[in-house]
């Protein structure tokens, strides 16, 4: 539970290292291709050795940069199956757009190093190799969006998202909005809200402590404290909420901030940014 914890804080860390060093592995491939492939007939190479890991690492970078505006295209336009016509519409123009955006950032960084070299870099016919570069980035555009899919859903699977059961949607498994909809490894657990004892914020997860166990969860601890503050919850700090039915003591510190003791005997952070709210709701 320890790792869980340490990559849900530190998941974007994480998530950029996996891209650079794929990303470094992938061109560097790539890159030593060329040199052997052009090696096989004998005799000097037509470049310099340096020239390809240029080529390589250009485009390496520049599909790094143009990942951050696809994860942002991702979001916004999601995409609809009951309208797949339409969506597949959509995604076939930003691929465009996505090509443009790689060759014109790739283009721009060849030029740069072939310049501090006292050298020319010549793209080629524009025509030609605008159709050429968008052959493959067409398949780099679907690929990081069948990557990012996939990764989300396993994501989704092994951390766990939870909604409050609304009437009617399951009412053999709740008449009310006093439960939790858990799902986690395919599975669904009914989570009470007031067997709930504190939550604490993780990244983009919040962890559901719940009788020494935890139920990670894809959300904001912003998002959920609104959901459930009518059931007795509050924030205490900009990590940490809590059931206000499992406060045993609060300890003010010379600070200014204070320390909350559960029933359970765990001790929180109380921040001085939240200690009037706190008031409020205890009186």
């Amino acid at each position: 539970m320890e790792k869980l914890k340490h990559y849900q804080k530190y998941h974007l860390g994480y998530e950029i290292g996996f891209l650079v060093l794929f990303f470094l592995v992938n061109n560097t491939i790539l890159a030593t291709s060329v040199i052997m492939e052009n090696k096989r007939g004998g005799g000097e190479l037509p470049f310099q050795l340096w020239e390809p890991f240029v080529w390589e690492y250009a485009s390496a970078v520049s599909t790094l940069i143009m990942f951050i505006p696809l994860l942002w295209f991702m979001q916004r336009f999601p995409i609809r199956w009951h309208h797949l016509a339409k969506s597949l519409i959509i995604y076939l123009g930003a691929s465009v757009v996505f090509s443009l955006g790689h060759v014109a950032i790739m283009v721009a960084l060849r030029k740069l190093v072939y310049w501090t070299q006292s050298m020319a870099y010549d793209f080629g016919d524009l025509g030609f190799e605008l159709l050429y570069e968008y052959r493959k980035d067409l398949w780099s555009f679907v690929f990081i969006i069948m990557m990012v899919h996939s990764y989300n859903f396993i994501l989704s699977r092994l951390l766990g998202e939870a909604n409050l059961i609304e009437n009617g949607e399951d009412e053999q498994k709740a008449e009310d909005k006093d439960r939790l909809l858990v799902k986690k490894l395919g599975k669904e657990f009914i989570v009470k809200v007031a067997d709930i004892e504190w939550l604490e914020s993780s990244g983009n997860y919040v962890n559901l402590h719940i009788k020494g166990r935890i139920y990670p969860t894809r959300s904001t601890l912003s998002k959920l404290v609104e959901q459930i503050s009518d059931k007795g919850f509050c924030r205490i700090h900009r990590s940490y909420a809590i059931n206000l039915d499992v406060v045993d003591s609060i300890t003010p510190l010379s600070s200014g901030d204070g320390e909350i003791k559960l029933t359970n005997g765990k001790v929180l952070n109380l921040s001085r940014r939240y200690k009037d709210e706190l008031k409020q709701r205890l009186h």
